[in-house]
């Protein structure tokens, strides 16, 4: 990595609106230099341009900063960690939990939780369905994890009715809202501008509906 991409980072923090401090901003760049480095085996991303990497992953987790505040948050799918590195930097106040069932990609998060000395990010392997916390998060998120459908249903069991899902998608996804959960409604939904990303970016947040909604 090199000063330019601080340099865009930086820049494009700034155009989102979000402060990193030099700190932080040194924990970010330092992350994608660990994610390049193990992408070569373990294949955490076909993003493989440290070009790109700063916008497509840095930025776009950053995209949605604001609305994951909350004591406990859990990315699902995490892969080689999108959004929930990223979260666990800006946010040390906050737990943040990474899942994937892949035992490579845990095994790269668990080295960036040493290296980084991120010590409020927890590393899970394990399938989501079969995940049994002993407590329930704030903030659910996904980045193109499953469809609304499969990530609502498998997720149902680890928040509660204040639990805000969060799914991060390109297109505005209609045809899967279509078959979102009768339990589930979209409250707020985003579209996110990301600097140096050229396609479309959507932010959808979910509640769970309780009786005392429906009336």
């Amino acid at each position: 990595m090199s000063a330019s991409h601080l340099r865009e980072l930086q820049s494009g923090a700034e155009q989102l609106g979000i402060d990193v401090s030099p700190a932080q901003a040194s924990q970010l760049i330092a992350y994608l230099e660990l994610l390049q480095k193990w992408n070569k085996a373990y294949n955490l991303t076909a993003v493989r341009d440290p070009d790109e990497m700063v916008s497509r992953h840095l930025l776009d987790s950053l995209s949605v900063l604001p609305y994951t505040q909350g004591p406990r948050c859990l990315d699902v799918g995490s892969g080689g960690g999108m959004p929930g590195v990223i979260l666990a930097i800006m946010n040390p106040q906050n737990l943040i939990s990474v899942l994937d069932s892949n035992g490579k990609k845990t095994r790269f998060l668990t080295q960036v939780r040493v290296e980084l000395g991120l010590e409020n990010l927890t590393v899970i392997n394990s399938r989501v369905e079969v995940y049994q916390p002993d407590h329930r998060y704030a903030v659910i998120v996904s980045r193109a994890f499953s469809s609304l459908a499969d990530f609502t249903a498998l997720t149902r069991h680890l928040g509660s009715d204040e639990t805000r899902w969060l799914a991060m998608k390109g297109l505005y996804p209609e045809e899967e809202l279509a078959a979102l959960p009768v339990d589930f409604r979209v409250t707020e939904s985003a579209q996110l501008s990301v600097p140096g990303c050229q396609g479309t970016r959507h932010l959808l947040i979910l509640r769970r509906v309780t009786a005392a909604d429906n009336g």
